[in-house]
């Protein structure tokens, strides 16, 4: 006998999807916060320390608030399982079904998550207002029950995806490390590295970007042991990619990845395509089942786990505060790189479709609607404020998108230094250098926490490039790292290459996790 069939509403999968991915928005997965607790307790690397605990500050404050873990609240990406035995009752197909819970999760007028999906790849780029379409993959399985995994995938971490087609003897370990040391830190570590190994080229990327939804268990499986290649491969990655000294927001340190994953299937005896997704901190991902009894109840997790770190503790000594009002070139020319300063005052935003903008009216000799004489910008597109919020969730975002743009800005403007998240390209260092305009890290992943130091928010220009527009934000001891100085020095360069040096020297990587 099969199994009976089980009628479920379609209303409850909309539901549901609208549930969860409120749900991830705001709670981190249990099993994340206890490995980056474990993290942070045996960091040796105080920027990297410091960024941890920031994450962790951060990510308690979004719990407690409800309010989203960083402001790229991501592209939906679902896997469902759906039963045979199962009917869905509905006159829409389901992909529109999930859609539409995509739409009611993303316009909740008490959590409104940033939209960051574009219409036209190609031309108009044109944002849909809703965070539609999300990315449905369905498998017809045995049973009568449906089983979705919905993950919000940040861009940062998306734009990172590589892969490859090795030779059949080729070496899968050795291409995970030589493509992962060449990320940067855009992808915002310490998170997840999935690989996908065999099938086809699309297989093998679903491989991956499905098999980092699977618990962190690495520690346990260090503890225990592998008992097949795949699992043998994991143990070995997570010892490699660690053993760089990436470390987190790429500052050096021991942890760059809490887990590797690793997934296979069979391939063409002339192939084996290999494919790489890193998994950013954010790591929102939440699995469900629907059995016909009604859409989804979910429990807020025992915020017990999350670690209580204070403010104070993540302050270093010797911190330097700055009045971005008063600022004057002999100031930024004084910062050193890897120190942290806590800015106060006004400070302009605006990221990629603003900064285009700003150079085409550069390009036709236009001035701009602002200036930027003696201003400091931060790449910014925040998360739309509800209640008594100035704004919402206000982290950084990738900043090397920004280096296009980078040396015809400050020629043309007179920028006095940029706010971001990650290393910068050549390019952008050589133009750092010559017009004396230090790069500042803010650290992705701890966008709430940010937003709490910002005190106005006022709209500038460009309104109709929504999260996208300029604003003006006032600021009040908001921390930043010092990651280029006006020598070209860079702390992505130095940090990571420090504790590699430390690590190789004493073989502290391998007690990583255990």
């Amino acid at each position: 006998m099969g199994n009976r069939t089980r009628t479920i509403a379609g209303k409850d999968i909309t539901r549901s999807v609208a549930d969860a991915l409120q749900y991830i928005s705001y709670y981190h997965p249990p099993d994340y916060i206890r490995s980056l607790s474990q993290a942070y307790a045996r960091e040796q690397s105080p920027a990297a320390k410091n960024a941890i605990g920031q994450i962790l500050l951060n990510s308690r404050m979004a719990a407690f608030g409800r309010r989203p873990i960083c402001q790229d609240t991501g592209l939906v990406v679902v896997f469902a399982k759906v039963g045979m035995d199962a009917r869905i009752k509905s006159t829409a197909s389901f992909a529109d079904l999930v859609n539409e819970g995509v739409r009611q999760a993303y316009l909740d007028p008490d959590n409104p998550l940033r939209a960051s999906i574009v219409s036209d790849p190609l031309a108009g780029r044109v944002n849909t207002g809703d965070n539609t379409p999300a990315v449905v993959h369905v498998d017809l399985v045995r049973g009568n029950q449906i089983e979705i995994t919905i993950a919000a995938k940040g861009g940062g971490s998306e734009n990172k995806a590589r892969f490859t087609t090795l030779n059949p003897s080729g070496s899968v370990s050795d291409w995970v490390i030589d493509t992962v040391s060449t990320l940067g830190s855009g992808w915002c570590p310490p998170g997840l590295i999935s690989v996908g190994i065999g099938g086809s080229a699309e297989k093998a990327m679903l491989l991956a970007k499905e098999a980092m939804n699977q618990p962190i268990d690495m520690a346990e499986l260090i503890a225990r042991g592998p008992s097949s290649a795949e699992e043998a491969l994991r143990i070995e990655l997570y010892e490699r990619i660690n053993a760089l000294g990436i470390g987190a927001q790429g500052l050096g340190g021991l942890t760059t990845v809490v887990d590797v994953k690793v997934a296979t299937y069979p391939t063409h005896a002339a192939s084996k395509p290999v494919a790489l997704i890193p998994q950013c901190a954010a790591n929102r991902h939440l699995k469900f089942t629907l059995d016909g009894s009604g859409p989804i109840s979910l429990k807020p997790p025992d915020l017990r786990a999350w670690p209580d770190i204070g403010t104070d503790e993540l302050s270093p000594a010797g911190v330097q505060r700055v009045n971005l009002d008063a600022l004057t070139k002999e100031d930024t020319a004084s910062w050193r790189c890897g120190e942290t300063l806590l800015l106060s005052g006004k400070m302009l935003t605006g990221r990629d479709a603003a900064h285009k903008r700003m150079v085409e009216l550069i390009d036709a000799g236009k001035p701009l609607p602002f200036d930027l004489q003696g201003r400091v910008i931060y790449y910014v597109g925040p998360v739309r404020a509800v209640r008594d919020e100035v704004v919402g969730p206000a982290g950084p975002t990738t900043s090397s998108r920004l280096d296009d743009f980078t040396d015809k800005v400050l020629a043309k403007t007179g920028l006095f230094a940029m706010v971001g998240k990650a290393e910068r390209g050549r390019a952008a260092v050589e133009s750092i250098v010559r017009y004396k305009t230090p790069y500042l890290i803010a650290v992705g992943g701890a966008a709430y926490l940010i937003s709490k130091s910002i005190k106005s928010a006022r709209l500038i220009a460009f309104q109709d490039l929504g999260m996208e527009a300029v604003y003006e934000f006032e600021v009040q001891d908001m921390p930043v790292i010092m990651a280029v100085d006006v020598q070209g020095n860079s702390i992505h360069n130095s940090g990571p290459l420090e504790w590699r040096k430390r690590m190789a020297a004493d073989s502290i990587a391998r007690n990583i996790g255990v």
